[in-house]
């Protein structure tokens, strides 16, 4: 039959020798079977891809441990370097993963996983390949290898989950590939968008980058499913506004910031919208008093979705409140000496120094210490370019006043002359 190409004879025969095996639970001879069949002389593809299948289905069903890594460990050599079962082979491969993750060797399951580039797979459905790959970069997190955690994150671009899917799916044309339905046990696209984004809320914690952590809570934020239930919302937006307030000043932040306090929901958390309020409205703000009044909604973000916010969150807050003043006192001061400014932010001389100091090689702010004077200027330096352009400018300026002058003065003069004659 196989040799004759009848694909429908071999199929069958194929089936009913591993369907002997498994009912006799002869799982040794099944496994010798598997192999001897998929090298046999001219074996049809289509006789391999469904003894693979009919296979797969015995892995649950094998007495013990020991007997389920041997059978996938058989098919996975069996159908290794076969482009037609390369959907069941990356199914086997997760399988045996997760079996060497349960018992404690998440090095080996990292590396299983990433035997598998499942982006290249036409056939497998979208769903299952972001999953097949969420999982690879919840292994390298599990085994803190972050940078190729990062590798493997940047294959799904984040627009993927905002693709629309009730529109219908358009049939394939003649040559393509039919692709294949994800099985039952993957989340749907909304669901997978959310462990997208937690992954790398863990990612991004690991170097405290807050505001790619408040851009991932803000996106978390905007999944539906999220959005209608006050128990799920209320603990995400209390993040966004955290991580914003630890985001250190940058354009991208005043502008979450700035959209964060137009959300009607923020009117549910009132303490939070006063917190965002503090932070756009240029006036300094006292430490101590802000800290005794959030210091218990701070605490208690440990108890809440995603955990504490960071060991060195509570010293990152501060520095950022004194950034936020340094800024605020550069927008009403040109000269201010250095001890007013340190009594300004409640901090020692060396301390405002230190801040400041910092700021400026951060290029968040523009200013010059002259420390035998003691005294901190926020003005930029001109160039002769900028000077002179500001100079021909007040002279057009004055120039234009002059003739505007001239012009009230000649009309005056006009009026005058003709009402005399009259």
């Amino acid at each position: 039959m196989r040799l004759n190409g009848d694909v429908a004879g071999t199929r069958k025969a194929v089936i009913d020798i591993l369907q002997l095996c498994f009912e006799a639970r002869a799982w040794k001879t099944l496994n010798d079977q598997i192999v001897l069949l998929s090298k046999r002389r001219g074996q049809l593809k289509q006789a391999v891809t469904a003894m693979v299948q009919q296979a797969m289905q015995y892995i649950d069903e094998t007495p013990d441990i020991e007997t389920k890594v041997e059978l996938i460990k058989t098919l996975n050599s069996v159908s290794a370097g076969k482009i037609y079962v390369e959907i069941e082979r990356a199914r086997l491969i997760k399988k045996l993963a997760r079996i060497k993750e349960e018992q404690g060797h998440i090095a080996e399951a990292a590396d299983l996983m990433q035997e598998i580039a499942v982006e290249t797979f036409g056939a497998m459905a979208k769903t299952e390949k972001i999953a097949f790959i969420l999982e690879q970069v919840r292994l390298c997190l599990d085994r803190q290898d972050y940078v190729r955690a990062q590798i493997l994150s940047r294959k799904i671009s984040p627009r993927v989950f905002d693709a629309d899917t009730s529109k219908e799916k358009k049939k394939p044309k003649e040559g393509e590939s039919i692709v294949e339905e994800a099985p039952a046990d993957i989340p749907s696209l909304s669901e997978l968008k959310r462990i997208y984004y937690e992954l790398m809320i863990r990612y991004y914690s690991h170097n405290n980058d807050y505001l790619e952590i408040c851009r991932c809570y803000k996106s978390i934020y905007e999944i539906p499913s999220v959005k209608e239930n006050p128990a799920l919302w209320i603990p995400v937006l209390r993040k966004i506004c955290w991580y914003l307030v630890l985001s250190p000043h940058d354009p991208m932040q005043s502008s979450l910031l700035n959209s964060t306090l137009e959300d009607k929901n923020l009117s549910e958390i009132r303490h939070f919208w006063q917190l965002l309020k503090q932070l756009i409205t240029m006036e300094v703000i006292q430490w101590t008093a802000l800290w005794s009044t959030f210091k218990d909604e701070f605490e208690n973000e440990k108890n809440m979705l995603g955990g504490s916010l960071g060991d060195k969150a509570a010293e990152d807050l501060r520095q950022r409140v004194i950034e936020h003043n340094i800024l605020v006192v550069s927008k009403y001061y040109a000269r201010i000496t250095l001890a007013r400014l340190a009594e300004l932010l409640c901090l020692t001389f060396q301390e405002a120094e230190k801040h400041l100091s910092d700021m400026v090689v951060s290029k968040a702010l523009v200013a010059k210490i002259d420390r035998p004077m003691g005294v901190v200027s926020f003005q930029t330096a001109k160039d002769s370019n900028d000077i002179l352009n500001s100079w021909a400018m007040n002279l057009e300026k004055l120039l234009d006043l002059v003739e505007k002058s001239c012009h009230q003065i000649h009309k005056e003069t006009m009026v005058h002359k003709a009402a005399l004659k009259v």
